[in-house]
Order: C-alpha cells, then sequence, then structure tokens
C-alpha cells in the first residue's frame, strides 16, 4: 500500500464527479442562440424533396420552408442561412435567376421575413453557383476562367435584390477577390447601409462539400480550386482576414469547420467582430452515415462536434442540425 506522501496533490477528477458538478464547470457551452439553421427551398415544388446524402435534411417548398422558419424561432435558434435552389431551364451562362426580383431566393426571403418578421435573423447566400449553368460561383470569361470583376458586378446587383426582399444579413460565399466592399458599396448605395454581411473569409476548397452538391441541384464540372482556398495554407485566410475587415465585413466565417479549428481559433483572437463557422454536408453526412451504422453514438457525437467549434471560438455555428439541437439545449435546461 501506498504512504500518504506518494498520492497526488492535485486531483483533477474532483471536478468530473458527477453530471452536476461537470455542468457546473464546463468551459464551453452551447445555447440555441449560438446555431444558425442553413435551409434549401426550390423552385416549383409542392412538397420537400429528401437529399439522399444528408439524411434528414430536405428541399424545402416555399410552405416547409415557412414551417421550419417558425420551428427554428420556437426553438430559440438565432438565424436561418437561405440557398435557393432553381428550375434547371432557368440557369444560364450569367446565373440572372439569381438578381431576378421574382427569383426563388428572393420570393423565399419575403416568404420567411413575412412569416417571422424580425424574430429570426433571415440571411441569404450570395453567390451564383446555383443559378448557373455551369455550376460555378461567377460569371466565365471567352476561356473558361472565373473573371473575378465581372463576377463582382453580379454580386452587386445580386446583394440589391436580396435586401429589396428583406434580408438581415447577406453572406458574399464565391471568395472573388474584393467582394466584401463591392457588396458593401452595393448596399449603401440604394439606402440599405442596416444590411449587415457575413464575409466567407476563410472557405477552404474542400472535399466535404459533396453532399451540398445534391441539395442544391449543382451543375458544376470540375472544381472551385482557382478560387477557393488551399487546405494547406494558414497565412493565406489571415490576409483574407485582413482585406474583408478593411473592405467592411461585420462578421466573418470559416468554413468548412471541424477540419479547420486551427484557423477558427486563429482568426478568432484576432478580430472584435463576431465570429462564425459553417459545419458543412460532408461533416453532417459523416455522422449521420456512422450513426446509421451503429458505430458512434449519434447525439453525442453531434454535441461533441459543435462544443469543438463554439470551444475553438466561433460566435455562431451554421448547422444542419441547429433546431434539433436547440430543442435539446432547451430541453436540458
Amino acid at each position: 500500500m501506498n504512504s500518504y506522501g506518494s498520492f497526488p496533490g492535485a486531483r483533477p477528477r474532483r471536478l468530473r464527479t458527477t453530471p452536476a458538478m461537470r455542468r457546473m464547470v464546463a468551459e464551453t457551452r452551447l445555447s440555441p442562440a449560438d446555431l444558425i439553421l442553413p435551409a434549401f427551398v426550390r423552385e416549383g415544388i409542392t412538397e420537400p424533396v429528401p437529399i439522399m446524402a444528408m439524411p434528414g435534411v430536405v428541399q424545402h417548398s416555399r410552405d416547409t420552408l415557412r414551417k421550419a422558419a417558425v420551428e427554428a424561432v420556437e426553438a430559440g435558434v438565432s438565424g436561418i442561412m437561405l440557398f435557393g435552389v432553381p428550375e434547371d431551364a432557368k440557369k444560364d451562362a450569367a446565373g440572372t435567376a439569381g438578381t431576378d426580383p421574382d427569383g426563388i431566393l428572393q420570393v423565399a426571403i419575403r416568404d420567411v421575413k413575412s412569416e417571422v418578421g424580425d424574430e429570426l435573423v433571415i440571411m441569404s447566400d450570395l453567390c451564383l453557383d446555383e443559378y448557373t449553368d455551369h455550376g460555378h460561383c461567377g460569371v466565365l470569361d471567352a476561356d473558361g476562367r472565373v473573371d473575378n470583376d465581372a463576377t463582382l458586378e453580379r454580386y452587386a446587383e445580386m446583394a440589391q435584390v436580396q435586401a429589396d426582399a428583406g434580408v438581415h444579413v447577406v453572406g458574399p460565399s464565391g471568395m472573388m477577390d474584393g467582394q466584401v466592399g463591392v457588396v458593401r458599396d452595393a448596399l449603401d448605395t440604394i439606402g440599405k447601409e442596416d444590411v449587415s454581411i457575413l464575409a466567407y473569409t476563410a472557405k477552404y476548397s474542400s472535399a466535404f462539400y459533396g453532399p451540398f452538391r445534391e441539395a442544391v441541384g449543382s451543375s458544376l464540372q470540375g472544381d472551385r480550386k482557382t478560387y477557393q482556398q488551399d487546405p494547406a495554407n494558414v497565412r493565406e485566410s489571415m490576409r483574407e482576414l485582413a482585406l474583408d475587415l478593411e473592405e467592411g465585413a461585420d462578421m466573418v466565417m470559416v468554413k468548412p469547420a471541424g477540419p479547420y479549428l486551427d484557423i477558427l481559433a486563429k482568426v478568432a483572437a484576432a478580430v472584435d467582430v463576431p465570429v462564425a463557422a459553417y459545419q458543412i454536408s460532408g461533416e453532417y453526412a459523416m455522422v449521420e452515415a456512422a450513426a446509421e451504422k451503429g458505430w458512434i453514438d449519434r447525439d453525442r457525437a453531434i454535441l461533441e462536434t459543435l462544443t469543438g467549434i463554439r470551444r475553438a471560438g466561433a460566435q455562431m455555428i451554421l448547422t444542419y442540425w441547429a433546431t434539433e439541437v436547440a430543442q435539446k439545449l432547451v430541453r436540458q435546461g
């Protein structure tokens, strides 16, 4: 038997003894207010369409989107990020459905606004990839490359029609150089100074976007490596961050979340604006698939991933589990 003096003087385990103790000393807490629900709304459907690669997630009809927005409000979720899915026949090289005042995303913004008003922060994806027949996030030049400056002109118009529809926050996600500044100027020009910009500051060219392609009916051939960031780079993200802030970003985001927690932590430590992270489709799909196989505890895994993102510095988390998790957090008190 060991003598008294050989026992450890410090016993961190004392603070792990019971659920109540662990809850009391927890350093990181999730709340419904931390969560934002990404939602897809598809033109021309009357019933929701399941997304096979994302079990439990659907392409909403206009009616079911309204219901999802109300459900999110009732659960205490802070925001909803809307993605429009137009009919294939309306896609073209310039993505004109994205700037049509009566396009599906603008209609959806008005629907949600009329249903929940200001009880939910309504956010919109400001990008052309859902609306172009080639699937890229901008217009193409004669050589088939994404034309940065021509695309900015389209983003400016898109920002204005989304603002006119009543959106609270626009999220320029195409990773074009100068996009935040152009969008800010476009909004201010039409008197929409109160519309905020959530900058997709560090958006990496990731393999984990795969299921999202199905969700938005993407027409993409090839990849987006010439404009989305290289997963190998860190300093590049910090440069993008400085540029976005200089151009007027109100909030900044890291996307994906889980594979880039180091980037998220660096960004959070460097800024005095709110920081978001997007737990993307592939992150969602992996947990759901492993849980369906019985390989992991689904509910614990979901909370663990979200807590890790929050711990790394995200004040806001875009996650497809937002409403479900918020409901559970409310029940737990």
